[in-house]
């Protein structure tokens, strides 16, 4: 089941996870890694370091969600498995909510259609937890209804159920992958960013930071970087084949307490803090439950060290001065 010697496609692979995992990918050897991205939220930066190990990496700017340019580019690079992880974002939603529906869900409707189609072996579609909205009961299983709050949540939900209907309608080899809230360098520093490049930002600018709500609100962060090695080794396991799988590290952390961590890695823990009103469509609880990845792998899950958070906060620190 491994990629080595394949020819594989990374969608959204100048993104932020989609880099990580093209970083991951390299060290099991495929004969070929394609990716494709229209670099909404990607960048070529973050292929720099992937390019620099195998300068043949071909990177394409296309729009993952056109049937035609997808089986043509399967087609010309004779691709084996798609790692798809191409994605119009939550904050994307709340102003163009139309826009994030119609493209989140036509990606995976068209690499279903590819693998229906039998242009590819293996499809790793990745997801997201915010299908589940918050959570009804803890810690939130593969089977945790979904309440989507936003358009994106919406999306994400629709697409993980019609790649699981394709499974079952046409037997293709699929694999639906959600990860909860991930941490790491790369993640878009700019409109669109994440809390730690959000924190940095203002600890740089001597502002105050913005937390919405009571910053209570709960999140199973894990490292960009281990979930790159998740989705490669799921990928390599038969016993994934067909199934739903959070992608996290069972921990539950708080807003504030994230907060306090990464002030405390800046040196900055006294750094004024103000909340604010909440932010729309802000899920209230996420802490995955992960024994199901867990008994397949045969090994533990990976947490969030001060260690990851500091790779971090350093990343962040190099690009924002």
């Amino acid at each position: 089941m491994s990629v080595r010697a394949k020819s594989v496609l990374v969608t959204g692979g100048a993104g932020f996870i989609g880099s990580h995992l093209v970083d991951r990918l390299i060290a099991d050897e495929p004969s070929r890694i394609t990716v494709v991205d229209n670099f909404f939220l990607g960048s070529m930066e973050n292929l720099s370091s992937a390019l620099r190990a195998r300068p043949d990496i071909d990177v394409i700017r296309l729009d993952a969600a056109d049937l035609a340019a997808m089986q043509d580019v399967i087609t010309q690079y004779d691709v084996d498995t798609v790692f798809d992880l191409a994605v119009i974002p939550l904050p994307t939603s709340l102003t163009y909510p139309a826009w994030t529906v119609q493209t989140n869900v036509g990606i995976a409707t068209t690499f279903c259609e590819i693998a229906r189609r039998g242009l590819v072996e293996r499809l790793v579609h990745v997801s997201s937890s915010e299908a589940y909205g918050s959570a009804r009961y803890i810690p939130m299983d593969e089977g945790h209804p979904h309440d989507a709050i936003t358009p994106y949540a919406a999306s994400k939900s629709a697409a993980d159920h019609i790649i699981e209907s394709y499974v079952q309608t046409f037997g293709i080899d699929a694999t639906v992958i959600r990860p909860f809230n991930n941490i790491g360098p790369r993640q878009n520093p700019g409109s669109y960013a994440g809390i730690v490049p959000i924190i940095v930002r203002r600890v740089l600018a001597g502002e105050p930071i913005e937390i919405y709500g009571d910053g209570e609100q709960t999140r199973d962060f894990i490292y960009a970087g281990d979930t790159a090695d998740l989705i490669a080794q799921i990928h390599d396991s038969p016993e994934c084949r067909g199934q739903v799988l959070n992608v996290a590290t069972g921990v539950e952390t708080s807003v504030n307490e994230l907060v306090r961590r990464i002030l405390g890695i800046m040196g900055r823990p006294d750094h004024p803090t103000f909340h604010s009103e909440e932010r729309p469509g802000d899920v209230r609880r996420h802490l995955a439950d992960v024994s199901k990845l867990k008994g397949i792998l045969g090994h533990e899950t990976p947490s969030l060290t001060d260690d990851a958070l500091q790779r971090t906060v350093d990343w962040y620190l190099s690009v924002l001065r």
